[in-house]
């Protein structure tokens, strides 16, 4: 089984949880994923099956698309509910209040990472430096939020939920806590779910739940995307048969014999395709005016 099958993972599984579960469902010893979920959050998680799973290390920088809860009034350690609360004050926003400070998070902004997170300083994680108690200055790193929109409020209870695209490497999490210092009060995430990633969307998802019925009835396969549905960001590159043979065998072909690229040589990878099999990812050199091979998937 090759391909891809996009989950959508429940909460307190790690991603890493996801895949030990795919695995031993699909009885498939290569699998991999696109792309880390925190524990608590849920939704988009595509799973890479056998020959996609060498696709891990190539996935282009997609942006994603998040809604996420959130709560004014509370500060906690790890800008999250699920955190040790630091401080909590009383808060009578409106909608209107928040609306006013969302302009200033949107389009290409600075963003300082969590010390609970992954990033590592001087080889160790953030997050084991921040278990000990101790904080390291973090230097703010550039991310594009595309999309911020708040789509409800509720005052009683001073909270609400938030839709987000925005780039890879974005912490949702930041983003709520500096709505909370722009507003004075203080604020954490309460839920997070990816709606998008790689192109793929909740309504192309299926739990594991789901995923296990279809196995046991035999039509996992139903659910199983081709290897190339996660390259369609990249422009395509159609082959001859002696073209795709010597490709193949990891040879490079000249860019003024393939058609398809003839006009785009700026652009650096290419989904490359011998008649409708998809063989690979091969990546333009511009000095020696080749189609390099970069990648092969082919069965």
């Amino acid at each position: 089984m090759n391909g891809i099958i996009v989950i959508n993972k429940q909460r307190d599984f790690t991603s890493f949880d996801v895949v030990a579960v795919a695995r031993g469902i699909l009885r498939e010893k290569k699998i991999g994923h696109s792309g880390t979920l925190d524990p608590m959050a849920t939704g988009v998680l595509p799973v890479l099956v056998g020959k996609a799973a060498k696709a891990q290390s190539l996935l282009p920088d997609t942006d994603k698309r998040y809604e996420a809860d959130f709560r004014l009034g509370i500060t906690t350690d790890t800008l999250d509910i699920w955190g040790t609360v630091q401080s909590t004050q009383e808060c009578h926003f409106t909608e209107a209040d928040i609306e006013a400070v969302l302009p200033r998070f949107r389009g290409e902004i600075m963003q300082v990472p969590p010390m609970y997170s992954a990033i590592q300083k001087d080889g160790v994680r953030l997050y084991d430096l921040a278990r000990q108690g101790i904080e390291v200055e973090r230097q703010a790193r550039p991310v594009c939020i595309d999309t911020l929109e708040l789509i409800s409020f509720d005052e009683e209870t001073q909270s609400g939920r938030l839709v987000i695209s925005c780039s890879k490497g974005t912490y949702i999490r930041v983003i709520c806590d500096d709505i909370g210092k722009a507003l004075g009060c203080g604020c954490v995430m309460t839920a997070l779910c990816r709606t998008k990633a790689c192109g793929f969307t909740l309504a192309d998802a299926v739990t594991l739940k789901e995923l296990e019925a279809l196995k046991n009835d035999g039509r996992e396969a139903e659910v199983l995307r081709r290897t190339d549905s996660i390259f369609t960001c990249f422009p395509s590159a159609y082959i001859s048969e002696k073209q795709a043979k010597r490709f193949m065998n990891g040879g490079s072909l000249d860019l003024d014999r393939l058609r398809s690229v003839k006009d785009r040589k700026d652009l650096m990878l290419y989904r490359v395709y011998g008649g409708d099999e998809f063989l690979g990812l091969g990546e333009v050199n511009a000095e020696k005016n080749e189609l390099c091979v970069k990648k092969l998937f082919f069965e």
